[in-house]
C-alpha cells in the first residue's frame, strides 16, 4: 500500500509501462486526489484525473485511459483529446484548455511528488 505524502512514493516506475499510464491516489495540497500518471522511458508526467471539460474523471474504468491511434489521451466521457506533453486539449469539447499538472520526480526507481507541494 503507498502511503499518502508527499515523501513516499506514489508507484514503482517500472509498474509505468513505457508509453502507457497508471492512476494513483495522493495527497495534493492537503486534498485525496486521482493523479494520471503518463510514462515516456525515464520520464513521467502527472496531471489531475479530471477533464477540464466537464470535471469528471478521464479514465473509462478505475486505471484504465483511452489513447487515440495519433498517441493522445482521451476523455472516455465526452472524447476530449490532450496531448502528453503538456496536456493541452487539441480537439473536443475543451480545447486549448489543458489537465492540470502535478510535479513529479523520479527517485530510487519510484514515482514520488515534488516536494514543494504540501500535504500531511
Amino acid at each position: 500500500m503507498n502511503t499518502l505524502y508527499p515523501a513516499s512514493s506514489l508507484i514503482a516506475l517500472d509498474a509505468i509501462p513505457d508509453g502507457g499510464f497508471a492512476e494513483v491516489e495522493a495527497v495534493v495540497d492537503g486534498d485525496a486526489e486521482s493523479l494520471i500518471l503518463h510514462r515516456d522511458g525515464d520520464q513521467v508526467r502527472a496531471w489531475f484525473n479530471v477533464c477540464p471539460h466537464a470535471g469528471r474523471r478521464l479514465d473509462w474504468s478505475p486505471g484504465q485511459f483511452l489513447k487515440s491511434k495519433e498517441g493522445l489521451l482521451v476523455c472516455a466521457v465526452h472524447g476530449a483529446s490532450f496531448e502528453l506533453g503538456g496536456g493541452e486539449c487539441v480537439a473536443g469539447p475543451c480545447r486549448g484548455e489543458a489537465l492540470r499538472a502535478v510535479a513529479v520526480k523520479v527517485q530510487d526507481g519510484h514515482l514520488v511528488l515534488e516536494t514543494s507541494q504540501r500535504g500531511e
